[in-house]
């Protein structure tokens, strides 16, 4: 009796294949050098261009921030890890970067449904590229943040090798699955991660009603921002408050029907002007102290966020729409990769530059370090590894990145390598750009 034949094994899908065969001629082992004498600009030149559209006076903050910690350089210094990934080889397999991946730009935040979300939130710098130069950031940011936290060298490396093993692991999940269901696939285990648990928990706390009394004051004819330069200083100049409330119409215009006709409800009782993050500040931030049902009692507030956008730090290296409004870049880069936004998030101009509006802090809360245990930073490693390969997968093509991931364990190794190599480059760019602002001082 004859041998039944075996069925023929399916064929791979051709783009799963293309990507397979790439890793002939461009092996992960060639994606992870880095070597600091292919650099034809210096650290400083970069960073000063960086000031570009920003406020002066506020670059002595920036760069106090910056003198911290080596973590605190890295994270005001995309724009110096952007000129460097580009000089080194690349996939180019493209999903939507969050382009500044790094475990501070992951947190919590109001659903549309009135959920909270743990995603990615922080945009500023999002454009299409490698899908590996996220990977390669945040896998530094891994290592530079618990060295910050005091946590010991090999649970650090533990903590860096199970984000990417995390990544891997998602991407083969979701490489059989339909699309639609890629695009709505949950991250279901937050809760039982410590940090993670710690952070929704703050965010539960973070209601518009507490950032009234934190904001707020109570003036005998109704509250107003306080007023507390250079972090928060109330605008008080009738033309240039009328300028911001103008932005509103147009930003009206950038928000789905209904939610317009939410946002119409609410009236603008007070404006201020606010830093924020370290990256972004010099960057015009403006909030508004809205109210919405019985104006004036301070039952239904809202604060809103009018964020200056510039040109991603990624801009130069790669292809994109140079006309494009960077507040509409920065929306539409977070709808491609975060599985639900913020309802209100829009854009809008003022003046001569471009700004993202959202809420602010409509309960959100992010990884504090100083609380950060070892185990901790293990479980919350594996999760960021998971939310950026659905963001990947969500932005480009997984079976792309699953082709040339193949079983993940070389692709691993090779940014693990690249990022222990880029965090000692980091911590020496740290010491050299303290040196010489102490000098300068």
């Amino acid at each position: 009796m004859k041998p039944k034949k075996t069925q023929a094994p399916v064929q791979l899908d051709t783009l799963y294949a293309d990507a397979h065969k790439l890793r002939k001629t461009l092996p992960p082992a060639n994606i992870a050098k880095w070597d600091p004498k292919l650099r034809k600009q210096t650290v400083q030149h970069l960073l000063d261009q960086s000031l570009k559209d920003r406020l002066p006076k506020l670059t002595h903050l920036r760069f106090e921030h910056m003198a911290c910690s080596p973590f605190g350089f890295f994270r005001g210094s995309a724009c110096v890890m952007a000129y460097d990934l580009s000089l080194a080889p690349h996939t180019g397999i493209e999903a939507q970067l969050c382009g500044d991946a790094h475990v501070q730009n992951l947190g919590a935040f109001d659903g549309p449904d009135g959920r909270l979300i743990f995603d990615i939130n922080d945009f500023d710098e999002t454009l299409r590229g490698p899908f590996e130069w996220d990977l390669k950031r945040m896998t530094t940011s891994i290592l530079l943040a618990g060295h910050e936290a005091k946590i010991k060298p090999a649970i650090i490396e533990e903590a860096a090798a199970q984000f990417l093993t995390s990544y891997c692991a998602l991407i083969r999940v979701l490489l059989p699955l339909p699309v639609l269901e890629v695009a709505r696939y949950q991250v279901h285990r937050l809760g039982a991660v410590t940090p993670i648990s710690k952070i929704l928990a703050k965010a539960m706390r973070a209601t518009p009603f507490h950032t009234l009394e934190t904001l707020t004051t109570q003036y005998p004819k109704g509250r107003v921002f306080k007023s507390n330069p250079p972090l928060l200083t109330r605008i008080e100049d009738a033309a240039e408050r009328e300028t911001i409330l103008a932005s509103l119409k147009p930003y009206l215009h950038s928000l789905q029907p209904e939610r317009q006709r939410f946002f119409a409800r609410f009236r603008p009782i007070d404006i201020a002007f606010k830093v924020v993050g370290t990256g972004s500040i010099g960057l015009r931030d403006y909030i508004i102290y809205m109210e919405g049902n019985d104006p004036g009692s301070g039952k239904d507030p809202l604060f809103l966020q009018i964020k200056q956008e510039s040109a991603s730090c990624y801009a130069p290296y790669l292809p994109h729409d140079k006309k494009a409004h960077q507040g509409h870049r920065v929306v539409d880069g977070q709808r491609a990769m975060q599985i639900q936004s913020d309802p209100l998030l829009g854009w809008t101009r003022i003046a001569d530059h471009d700004y993202l509006v959202r809420q602010l802090n409509d309960h959100k809360a992010s990884l504090v370090l100083e609380t950060l245990k070892p185990a901790g930073l293990c479980q919350y490693a594996s999760v960021c590894g998971e939310i950026l390969a659905r963001g990947h997968a969500r932005s480009g093509d997984v079976r792309q990145i699953a082709g040339y991931l193949a079983n993940g364990r070389r692709f691993q190794r090779a940014i693990l390598d690249y990022a222990e190599a880029y965090a000692t480059q980091m911590t020496a760019d740290w010491k050299a750009f303290t040196k010489s602002h102490k000098t300068q001082s």
